[in-house]
C-alpha cells in the first residue's frame, strides 16, 4: 500500500478454516476506511438456481458459484481509480442461506481489498483467472477435526439437525475441502491456526 497501488490480497482455505475471522481481524488492524473486505460467498448461486441445476445437494462446490462473476469483480476492484464509481459486491447471508446483490460497497480510496474463500487458487474454469489478479493469496489451514467441530456447530446453529449437519460435512464440505487443501501449494504463504 505504501506505492499508492490498491492491493488485493486472498484468503483460502476449506470450509470451517477460519478465513472470515481472519479477514474481520485484518480489517480491524489496517482500519475499516482504508480497507474492505469482500468474501467470494457472495457469489453463491441463488437457491432456485441451484434446484433448477439439481445442485443444490452440493452447495458449496466449485460449480455452485457464479466464478465468472466473481473473477469479473476481481478485475472490477483491480482497475477502480480514485475517480471511479463505487463497485458494489454482493455478500451472502447465512441466516437466509442466499446472496444479496450490491450489499458491499467499496470506495474508490480503499487502499487493500481482503477476499476471503474456498476457491481462489483453483485452477478449473473461470476460477483460474482469479489467482492472477490478487497481489497475494494465504493458504489458511487448521487441524481437520477443528475445522469439522466448527462448520457442525455452525451448520445446527442455521438450523440443521445434528444428523443433517454431520451428513452435509462427510458428503458435501470434506470433498470440497480436499479440493480446496489440493490447491495450498499454489499460495503465497501458508497460515496455520492452532
Amino acid at each position: 500500500m505504501a506505492d499508492g497501488r490498491r492491493k488485493l490480497l486472498g484468503l483460502v482455505g476449506a470450509p470451517g478454516a477460519g478465513k472470515s475471522t481472519l479477514a474481520l481481524a485484518l480489517l480491524r488492524a489496517v482500519g475499516a476506511g482504508r480497507a474492505q473486505v469482500v468474501p467470494m460467498d457472495g457469489f453463491h448461486l441463488a437457491n432456485v438456481e441451484l434446484q433448477r441445476l439439481g445442485r443444490a445437494g452440493r452447495k458449496g462446490a466449485p460449480d455452485t458459484f457464479d466464478s465468472a462473476g466473481y473473477v469479473a469483480l476481481l478485475r472490477r476492484l483491480r482497475t477502480q481509480g480514485p475517480d471511479d464509481p463505487i463497485v458494489y459486491a454482493p455478500e451472502f447471508r447465512r441466516e437466509i442461506e442466499e446472496p444479496i446483490a450490491g450489499a458491499i460497497a467499496v470506495l474508490p480510496q480503499t487502499q487493500l481489498v481482503i477476499t476471503e474463500g474456498n476457491y481462489l487458487l483453483h485452477d478449473a474454469g473461470p476460477w483460474a483467472g482469479a489467482a492472477a489478479i490478487l497481489d497475494e493469496a494465504w493458504y489458511v489451514d487448521i487441524d481437520d477435526a477443528v475445522r469439522e467441530e466448527r462448520l457442525l456447530k455452525r451448520h445446527q446453529q442455521f438450523g440443521r439437525s445434528a444428523e443433517a449437519a454431520r451428513d452435509w460435512v462427510d458428503a458435501t464440505d470434506a470433498p470440497n475441502a480436499r479440493l480446496i487443501a489440493a490447491t495450498r501449494g499454489r499460495a503465497h504463504h501458508l497460515l496455520r491456526w492452532s
